[in-house]
């Protein structure tokens, strides 16, 4: 399964709500991609719905597999288990990573029991999910070899055009002396083809090693029509 993340940065997020027997179960699933951050997240919600009695999080940080990847829940005076790790099953279950979700409660007068808090708190999160990918805010995070391609400012903008269509993906473009692109791709060979045909042979990929980067997903085959 890849690793998926909200687009557009850290600190975009969506919001959902549902209700089981009265409660009501606000869900924020935000793009975070250091422990402060994500603890900023809940924060924000705490004092948004500061009249719910539970802010109930979960976060997943850094790339599935890696040493180094950051996974914590809490329960925030709910029963041990019910909330927190429902909701990090969740975010794991879907590949979700560098990704914060904070559910707000607010009680409805009827006592859920132990396995209806597991679901609701687990289906607020995946509600909140299906919505985002809906609205085609998903995103793959991905491991790309990183080039730099500098060009004319004349010819900058038809090249970029030309790259975009064959699925090559843009970082970004900086402007000093040359336009120089910011390129991110899987297969080196297949990117220098590409390049060369769209420049005629006259530019020249520099290589800047390897990056994790956003992909539209399901990833597009890049050098494709």
């Amino acid at each position: 399964m890849p690793d998926l993340t909200l687009h557009g940065g850290v600190g975009n997020r969506v919001d959902t709500e549902i209700e089981v027997k009265r409660s009501r179960f606000l869900c924020r699933l935000v793009r975070t991609e250091t422990e402060d951050a994500a603890r900023a997240a809940v924060d924000e919600a705490r004092k948004e719905h500061w009249s719910a009695r539970h802010h109930c999080s979960a976060f997943v940080l850094g790339p599935t597999g890696t040493p180094d990847q950051v996974r914590r829940a809490n329960d925030d005076g709910e029963p041990s288990g019910t909330a927190g790790r429902p909701m990090l099953e969740a975010l794991s279950g879907r590949g979700f990573v560098d990704c914060t979700a904070v559910v707000s409660r607010y009680f409805g007068g009827t006592l859920l029991g132990a396995g209806g808090l597991v679901r609701a708190y687990s289906d607020a999160v995946l509600t909140t999910i299906d919505e985002s990918r809906f609205r085609g805010l998903v995103v793959q995070r991905a491991r790309r070899e990183l080039f730099t391609l500098a060009l004319s400012h004349t010819d900058a903008g038809r090249i970029e055009a030309e790259l975009r269509q064959r699925g090559v993906l843009i970082l970004g473009t900086d402007y000093g002396e040359d336009a120089v692109l910011r390129i991110a791709h899987d297969d080196a060979a297949l990117l220098a083809a590409v390049v060369a045909g769209v420049t005629a042979g006259s530019a020249q990929l520099e290589s800047l090693g390897q990056e994790w980067v956003d992909v539209a997903y399901p990833a597009a085959i890049a050098g494709g029509t």
